[in-house]
This record gives C-alpha cells, sequence and structure tokens, in this order.
C-alpha cells in the first residue's frame, strides 16, 4: 500500500460559503514540473493537496476496517455511542441491507439521508447519514489503494469518504493516457467489484476521472446505465450513460478547469464538494441521479443570492429584484430553473413559487419534465379555478401555469391576498409573448416579487421587434440584469451540444451576370412557391435523405433498434406546407408504402405566419384557420390516423392530442420528416433528430431556435445537426451566431469546411497503409493497439465525411480494402473481448472499439443474394470462386452478418442453379429459423406455443424483453419454494439462448 504523504501546512482555499463554483479562476504562477510524472505521483500529489484542504487521510487496509470507520464517523456526527448490537442491527437494515443496489442507496443519500435508529431501550433516534443544513458538520476523510474481491481482485485509486460512507472516488490514468481509460476502469469495477461483501461502494455518488491534464466528473447513474448498456450484448451503444455525458468543471465565467491540481482547488474545496453532494444533485421519478454543470449551479446560486439582496434592499417589486438567465439551447434549462424553483422554496421568507410558461406545448412538455425531478412537485392547473385553489393553497409551493391563466385570474380576481405574498415568479422561455400587456398586467397587480427569465436566445436591442410596448421589448427591460450567460459557444466547446453543419441550396436559376446570394434572398415569394421549385426542392429531400439522416447507421433508442434519424421541414407559411405536403404525396404515391418516407404535417393560425424570420409564438387554435387550410389539414391528419391507427383532427381537444402523439412519435422516430410552419421550432427537444430542411426566412433568436432542434447528444453517429437551406441564409446565420456567441462564434459553432476533414483523412489512410499493409499479420499487443486506435480514427472521420457530397468517389482506400481492414478490426475486437472474459489479469480497459460506426457501413443481407446470384450464374466459368470470397470477406466484415456465416455458406450450398435467389432465400430463413427455435424449446423443456408467441413479438418490437412476467410464463413450472431452486438461474440461461438466437435472425428474412 502506498505512504500517505506528510502535509506541513493546512491552507483550506478562501472561497465564499454562498458560491459552489469560483467567480474567475486564476492559476498560481507554480513552476511547472518538466519530468516524467508517474501515476502513482499523480496519485500521491492528489491525497497531499486534499490534506492541505482539511482532508483527513485515513489508511484502510479491510472492509472490516472500512465498517469500523464508518460506525465511528456516524457515533459523532450524530453525537451518539452506539452498543454493538444497535449498530449491527442499524448497519444490516439501514445502510448495507442484503436486497440493496446502487438505487436504493442512492435514494438513501439524496432523500432518506435521515434513518431511524431502534434503541437497546426501545426508544427511537433519528440517525444522520450526511448533515444537509450545516454541512460543515460532515467529515471528509480520503484513502487510496482499497482492496477488494469481487469476481476478480480490484484496487481503487482515490476515493473520498463523507461521514465514512464513500461517495467520490477518483480514478487515475498517468498524463498522456485517453482519460476514456478511466472511465472504462470504473466500468469495469462496477461489474467486477463494487457491490462486492457490504457493497459500501454502491454508495458512491460522483466520479472522477483524470489523467493530470484532463479531469472530469460525472454521476453513479451514467456509470449504472452504461453498464447495464453493455450487460445486453445488443445494446453496446454510446447512448445517454457513454463517456459523452461526462461533465468538465469550470469557474463562473465558463473557464474549463481540468489540470487536476486546479480541478483539485476549486471542485474538492470542502464547502463546494458539499455542496454539490447535498444540493446539486436532482435524484428523479426515474430513479437516475443527475449533477449538475457548473454553470447551472451558477444561474441557480445568482437566483438565490438576488433574492437575499433584494429582500435586504428592500426592492421586491421592482425590477432590480428579478434578472436573466441567458442559457443556450440545449443546455439543460428545465433542471437549472427546477432547482432554482426547489431553492427558492426551501427558503423561509418564500410563500410560493410559480413557474410560468407561454405555450400549451411548452405547459406539457415542462410539467413532464418537472414531474421527473419531483413527483407531485408541479401540480398541472387545467382550468383558472384549478389554479385559483393553489394559489390559495398554503401546501402548494411551485406551481406551474401558462401566462394565459395567471392573466385571467388577474382579470377576474381584482383584489386576492396572494398579491402580497412574498413570490419568486420564473419564465420559462421569457420571449416576445411576455413583453406585452399580460406582463404588465401580472407585474401591476402582484407587490411582492421576484422575476426572473430564462432563456436561450436574449431579445437584444438588434433583434427586438418594432411592435408593443418600447419600455418592454428587450429581455433586460422586462426582466432586469442578466445574470449569468451560458452561450452556444460555450456549450460547443464544452460538448454539451453538437455544432452544426450548414449546406445552402441555391434554387433559383438567375442569369450568369447577377449574383445567385442576393436573387436567392430577395426573390419574390411567388418564384418561391413556383411549382417546378416544390418539386425540385421535394425530389432533393427525397434523394438526399438516407445521406443526412445516416439511415444506414443502426443503434438503439427507447428499447428498440434504430436506422438512422429523422427531420423538420420548416416553411414560410401554410400554404407552402399545403404545397410541399402534396408534392411528397405525389412523388411517393408509386413506391411500395413500405419504402416511403412517413411523412407528417402540423400547422395553426398565426396572426403573423412569418414575420422577419424571427418565429412569432404559435396557438394552438385551428379556429382562425381558413376553411380550404383546415380540411386540408384533417386531410393529412387522416393520413396520419391509416398510417398509426388513432383518431384524430382539427377540433380544439382532438388537435391538442395530436399535437402531443405527433411529438411522441417524432421522439421515437417514427415519424421520418415533419412539415411545419412555426410549430416545432421552439421549445421542441427530439435527441433522434438530426436534420432540418429550411425553406424559410429565418433570422437572429428565430434562426438559432430552429437550427437547434437538431443539435442534442445522442450517441457516436450524431456528429453535428444538420442544416439543409434552400434559401440563403448565410449572413443570417453568421450575424446570429455572433449576436448570441461572441464575434469569432462561426468558427467554433459551424462544423469544419470538408477540406479540412478530407486532408486528416487522407494522413490517417496514408499512415494506415504504411504502417498496417494489408496481408501482413498485425503482431504484438502494442501494434494491435495501435492499429484499433488509428482504424478507430479513420470511422471517426469518415463517419462525419460521408455527410458531404464531395466525398463520394473520393474514398481514397477501395472498398474490398476497406472491408478487409474492418475485418481486422472485428477480429481483434473479438479477441480482445474474449480475453477480458476467459482472463483474471487481462482486462483491456484502453482499448476503445468504434463498433458502432462500422455498423454504418456494414454489408447487408441483399448486397450477399446479389452475390449469391451472380455466384449462381457464374458456376462453371472460373469466377465462381472469385465470389466465393467476396462473400466471405463481406460477411467477415459485418459485425452483425459474422455470427450468420454458417447459415449464409449452408445457404450458397444449398441454392439450387434455377432459383428465384430471394425467394428460396425467405423459405430457407423460415426453415432454419423454426428448426432452431423447436430445439431451444426442446433442450429447455419451454412451453411450445407461448415461447413461439414470445419470440414473435421480439421480432416485431426489436428486443427479447428481459424485465416483466413474459419470459416466466413460457418457462417449465418451477416451484420457487423448492429445494436447491434455480427458477433464476434457469432465466437467465433461457434468456441468453433467445436473445443470440433473436441476434442471429433479426433483419434476416
Amino acid at each position: 500500500m502506498s505512504e500517505a504523504p506528510k502535509p506541513t501546512r493546512y491552507e483550506p482555499i478562501a472561497l465564499s460559503n454562498e458560491s459552489t463554483v469560483v467567480a474567475e479562476f486564476v492559476r498560481a504562477n507554480e513552476v511547472r514540473e518538466e519530468r516524467y510524472q508517474s501515476e502513482a505521483e499523480l496519485e500521491h500529489d492528489l491525497i497531499e493537496r486534499l490534506q492541505v484542504q482539511a482532508y483527513e487521510y485515513l489508511r484502510i487496509g479491510s472492509e472490516a476496517d472500512l465498517i469500523a470507520n464508518l460506525r465511528r464517523q456516524l457515533e459523532a456526527l450524530n453525537k451518539i455511542t452506539l452498543s454493538d448490537k444497535e449498530w449491527q442491527q442499524f448497519f444490516g437494515e439501514k445502510i448495507a441491507g442484503a436486497n440493496d443496489g446502487i438505487v436504493e442507496k442512492t435514494a438513501r443519500i439524496q432523500e432518506d439521508h435521515v434513518q431511524v435508529l431502534k434503541r437497546d431501550d426501545g426508544s427511537t433516534k433519528n440517525i444522520y447519514l450526511i448533515d444537509k443544513q450545516s454541512i460543515h458538520n460532515n467529515r471528509l476523510q480520503v484513502i487510496n489503494q482499497y482492496e477488494i474481491e469481487g469476481k476478480r481482485a480490484n484496487r481503487y485509486d482515490v476515493t473520498v469518504l463523507v461521514n465514512g460512507l464513500p461517495m467520490v472516488h477518483i480514478e487515475l490514468k498517468r498524463r498522456g493516457v485517453d482519460i476514456r481509460e478511466a472511465f472504462n476502469q470504473i466500468d469495469r469495477y462496477k461489474r467486477d467489484s463494487f457491490w462486492a461483501g457490504s457493497g459500501l461502494f454502491e454508495y458512491v455518488q460522483l466520479f472522477v476521472i483524470s489523467n493530470g491534464t484532463l479531469t472530469k466528473y460525472y454521476s453513479n447513474t451514467v456509470r449504472d446505465g452504461h453498464l447495464a448498456e453493455q450487460r445486453n450484448k445488443r445494446d453496446r451503444k454510446k447512448t445517454s450513460n457513454s463517456f459523452s455525458f461526462t461533465s468538465w468543471w469550470a469557474d463562473a465565467k465558463n473557464q474549463p478547469i481540468t489540470e487536476l491540481a486546479d480541478f483539485t482547488k476549486t471542485f474538492f474545496a470542502k464547502h463546494a464538494l458539499l455542496n454539490i453532494l447535498t444540493r446539486y444533485c436532482v435524484f428523479d421519478v426515474d430513479r437516475k441521479l443527475l449533477v449538475m454543470r457548473p454553470y447551472q449551479i451558477v444561474a441557480a446560486e445568482r437566483i438565490l443570492q438576488r433574492i437575499a439582496t433584494a429582500t435586504n434592499h428592500r426592492q421586491l417589486g421592482t425590477v432590480a429584484a428579478g434578472g436573466y438567465i441567458w442559457h443556450t439551447t440545449g443546455s439543460g434549462k428545465t433542471l437549472t430553473s427546477f432547482k432554482a424553483a426547489q431553492l427558492a422554496r426551501g427558503l423561509p421568507e418564500i410563500d410560493k413559487v410559480l413557474f410560468v410558461v407561454d405555450r400549451k406545448d411548452l405547459d406539457y412538455q415542462t410539467m413532464r419534465e418537472y414531474e421527473r425531478f419531483e413527483k407531485g412537485a408541479a401540480n398541472s392547473n387545467t382550468s383558472t379555478a384549478v389554479l385559483q385553489k393553489q394559489l390559495e393553497d398554503a401546501n402548494a409551493r411551485i406551481i406551474i401555469t401558462t401566462i394565459q391563466k395567471l392573466s385571467r385570474f388577474v382579470a377576474k380576481n381584482k383584489k386576492h391576498p396572494v398579491y402580497d405574498a412574498h413570490v419568486v415568479v420564473i419564465f420559462d422561455e421569457c420571449h416576445r409573448s411576455q413583453f406585452g400587456d399580460m406582463h404588465a398586467e401580472i407585474t401591476r397587480v402582484f407587490n411582492r416579487y421576484h422575476l426572473f427569465g430564462f432563456t436561450g436566445t436574449p431579445i437584444f436591442a438588434d433583434n427586438a421587434g418594432s411592435g408593443g410596448n418600447p419600455r418592454l421589448r428587450t429581455t433586460e427591460q422586462a426582466f432586469g440584469d442578466k445574470l449569468h450567460t451560458y452561450t452556444i459557444v460555450d456549450a460547443i466547446n464544452d460538448k454539451n451540444v453538437l455544432p452544426f453543419r450548414i449546406d445552402y441550396i441555391n434554387t433559383i436559376k438567375t442569369a450568369p451576370n447577377v449574383r445567385d446570394k442576393q436573387v436567392s434572398a430577395i426573390d419574390t415569394e411567388r418564384a418561391l412557391l413556383a411549382p417546378e421549385r416544390i418539386t425540385q426542392i421535394a425530389g432533393y429531400i427525397r434523394e438526399h435523405f438516407d445521406q443526412k439522416t445516416k439511415r444506414s447507421a443502426s443503434y438503439r433508442h427507447g428499447g428498440k433498434r434504430l436506422n438512422g434519424f429523422n427531420s423538420l421541414f420548416a416553411t414560410a407559411s401554410i400554404d407552402a406546407a399545403k404545397r410541399y405536403y402534396t408534392e411528397f404525396t405525389s412523388q411517393q404515391k408509386d413506391i411500395p408504402p413500405a419504402q416511403r418516407l412517413k411523412i407528417g404535417l402540423i400547422y395553426s393560425f398565426a396572426a403573423n405566419e412569418d414575420v422577419d424570420g424571427l418565429l412569432e409564438e404559435e396557438e394552438f387554435e385551428t379556429e382562425g384557420l381558413d376553411q380550404g387550410s383546415r380540411d386540408f389539414l384533417d386531410a393529412a391528419i387522416k393520413d396520419y390516423n391509416g398510417l398509426f391507427a388513432t383518431n384524430f383532427d382539427t377540433s380544439a381537444d382532438k388537435f391538442q392530442n395530436y399535437y402531443k402523439d405527433l411529438s411522441q412519435r417524432l421522439k421515437n422516430r417514427e415519424l421520418d420528416l415533419v412539415i411545419v410552419v412555426n410549430m416545432f421550432l421552439t421549445g421542441f427537444d427530439a435527441t433522434t433528430l438530426n436534420t432540418l430542411w429550411v425553406d424559410k426566412n429565418l433570422r437572429a433568436h428565430g434562426l438559432i431556435q430552429a437550427y437547434s432542434r437538431t443539435n442534442r447528444i445522442l450517441n457516436s453517429v450524431k456528429t453535428y445537426g444538420n442544416i439543409v437551406s434552400f434559401r440563403d441564409l448565410e449572413q443570417a446565420t453568421n450575424d446570429a451566431l455572433a449576436l448570441f456567441g461572441n464575434k469569432d462564434a462561426k468558427g467554433i459553432v459551424l462544423l469544419k469546411p470538408y477540406a479540412d476533414y478530407y486532408a486528416e483523412y487522407q494522413k490517417k489512410v496514408a499512415e494506415l497503409v504504411a504502417l498496417f499493409p494489408l496481408g501482413k499479420a498485425i503482431t504484438g499487443e502494442a501494434a494491435q493497439k495501435a492499429f484499433i486506435k488509428l482504424f478507430g480514427s479513420i470511422l471517426r472521420l469518415k463517419n462525419i465525411l460521408t455527410a458531404f457530397d464531395d466525398f463520394a468517389g473520393n474514398e481514397i482506400l477501395s472498398d474490398r480494402d476497406f472491408q478487409d481492414y474492418q475485418s481486422l478490426y472485428l477480429n481483434l475486437y473479438a479477441e480482445f473481448r474474449s480475453a477480458s472474459d476467459a482472463e483474471k489479469e487481462t482486462i483491456n480497459d484502453d482499448v476503445v472499439f468504434e463498433i458502432e460506426l462500422i455498423k454504418q457501413v456494414e454489408i447487408n443481407v441483399d448486397y450477399i443474394l446479389m452475390l449469391v446470384e451472380r455466384y449462381i450464374k457464374a458456376k462453371g466459368t472460373g469466377k465462381d470462386k472469385e465470389i466465393l470470397a467476396t462473400i466471405e470477406r463481406a460477411i467477415n466484415s459485418s459485425p452483425s452478418l459474422r455470427n450468420k456465416k454458417d447459415l449464409i455458406e449452408q445457404f450458397v450450398d444449398s441454392v439450387s442453379p434455377k432459383a428465384r435467389v430471394d425467394a428460396e432465400w425467405q423459405a430457407f430463413v423460415a426453415r432454419k429459423k423454426a428448426e432452431e427455435l423447436d430445439q431451444i424449446i426442446a433442450d429447455e423443456g419451454l412451453k411450445a406455443d407461448e415461447t413461439k408467441a414470445f419470440v414473435d413479438n421480439a421480432f416485431r418490437d426489436g428486443a427479447i424483453p428481459t424485465t416483466g412476467t413474459a419470459i416466466t410464463k413460457i418457462l417449465p413450472p418451477v416451484s420457487r419454494f423448492s429445494k436447491n431452486n434455480n427458477h433464476s438461474a434457469k432465466k437467465q440461461t433461457v434468456l441468453d439462448k433467445l436473445a443470440a438466437f433473436f441476434e442471429r435472425y433479426f433483419g434476416l428474412g
């Protein structure tokens, strides 16, 4: 065990108790070390710094030592001495219950941190696991190289104990090593040993990973969810549980603090760490732990500080009592605003927190989001009467309402006691609708209020409209000071949202001496709605749809396997939306239904359809539509009903439900494209959406909001938001990015040009061919890892380049060579996986495979069948052996076909010369599938009919269900109470066999 460093002095970092995030971090002028630093030295330095910050260093050699220390710490915190019997009972029932896992232990820290102790004399006493009120009563200790035996012996780098419980774990790698290796190592600990013994390491709430140079943090949910996905072999995908969702720490100016020494001074400052653990984690109703990012913490604290100062300075009921938060679209404003509301609700002087949204879509969406964070914290009020009841209920501390309902309440109640209550009013998206009469009316009647606005796109003088009250045109005029900023540039730098890639497609042909940019931007709406242009654009979208939405890429989302992403099409007017819908319908009428794009249409009445590109708010009203537009929308909804067996129309309630259903299907990627005018372009989030087709003038906040529908992070296949503009929006884009980022924003927010990526791709491919020529074995683990890393970077570059039209024909590597390299890559993947499973000591956590990216370019069954057809025709000509070799090469390069290789080879041997290959293949697969399923049923003694129905449902849904009662219904009867009951083992064996069967046949036939 490594020796503990001896600190010479105690120097708690001097930071304000109120501020968890340091206002501005300035690095000390320390002399930079020049010599090599080992991982052990990095660890030693970290522990020494923590000791200087008043953490107690502890030598822990066993779990017994850990438990004994835990007892001492809890006794000290609670000022109590426990008898051995009391401790054993309390520990066994309230800390290390046999059935408790990560979720139960996280709930205990986040929600039930006060546990009841039953004393020997029959009395009871509350025992605090952590003190959330007076955080400095908690004791922080640090241990290192703690060793435990689970499936394998593991030794953990550095762990922070809070009152004796492991709550923060730090995994280190030496400088120069990818910190993803530390992330992967933590995955292994969870799999192999965190649960071992009494499972105390399942109390870890936060993880920190560092290589000295770069340091990140994340919650236990990210790691736990990632492992749950890893356990399902069909689900090895980077989703919301991946490394992508780890966070940088930063100062209040959004400057990342990445060096481990600097991170330690700030993140591990005692008050900062304890605040994060006790105040800035949210354990939501899905039992997921969300840890806030630094900019979110700063915003919440700035709001609390403003409430305190305004109250002290008697500024209630003025603009000086509030302010606004500018956090870019997609950066997690709902979580931030909820936490601010939750903390404000806890202030003794605050009577009510009103969360006010403007549009019904946000009312629905925000309600759902709030319910995720705290069940019942936000009760939706369907009417003004319900709102009134809540306003009069002292227990309803947080209320969500729309500004329209609040306005109606004010109009009906000239006087009301709530107007004199001390209220915090938070506006979710403080946009144009708040800058009018309703805003003035509400602020007139409430007397003691704080007004706070959240926005991703503030209204400045440069993008303010000319109508309405001239004193309420900008965000600052309506809400007061800007309290914190996190721009789109910050978010993209931090990789919290994706950059954009924009194609400008000129669709207006002009004389050679006329500048295209001028003409395409100023041409009349009549020319823009010309039938030839509509036809051309609809054709372009259909032709490029698969390329832009990456339909050849497969991934899992929401428990289903999906191919590629989906898109929105923003049109300039209802008339334009109708014309495009008609054109798509016409162009697809002769295509088989299964091959058509699934297209939705939605619009509603708005007084001004297109106000200079600023996206006017659109109501959910169809009453104001002219009869032709309403009839057309009814017909489009009827098409939708036919697609999804629904029953919607344009009547008020059914149109609301149509919106919600359409929204959900768009999020589930059940629709390919939805044609809109303004709806869905603001306040709508769908991670599966990656492309926005634009035939509409957009500018300023309207443009940024519309573009931002496409750039939510999902997985490694989705590398940017695609914008395809059929109007010249280049200058408007640059202006908007300058306004909402900074003057240098364009280069960061937009993807680099094609030439930059291609030059890097050329360089990497040249390196691949030189270092790893085909036909020559890659020997030695070091060389194999170098190949994996290099080919992985080529896959990532190719993933980006495939969306550029220029890349076609310039791939450098031939299809065959690429296949051969891919086969080598997949073989190494299989070898490293099996080594990891088979050997106790050799665990290759430092190898990151990009298997997900391979699945975009992999060979499919149709291609193989085409080769089989060619093979039959070539039999006896000498070319047949060459085609067989091509078939084998193609199978070896495909992750999903490798386990079907024997099936395909059997089929090739059995197919008759005069056969229709596709029909014979279908029959062959059906026969083999039935034979193999019958064999599993016989071997495992399963119920035949129930098993076949179970499997049919799995193929329909795209996955074998591993939870629920469906699996138990197919198992042979076993008494759960019999001796040697092996019910769970039998269930797992059957699931494994059916999963392998599913993987083998899914996508065939």
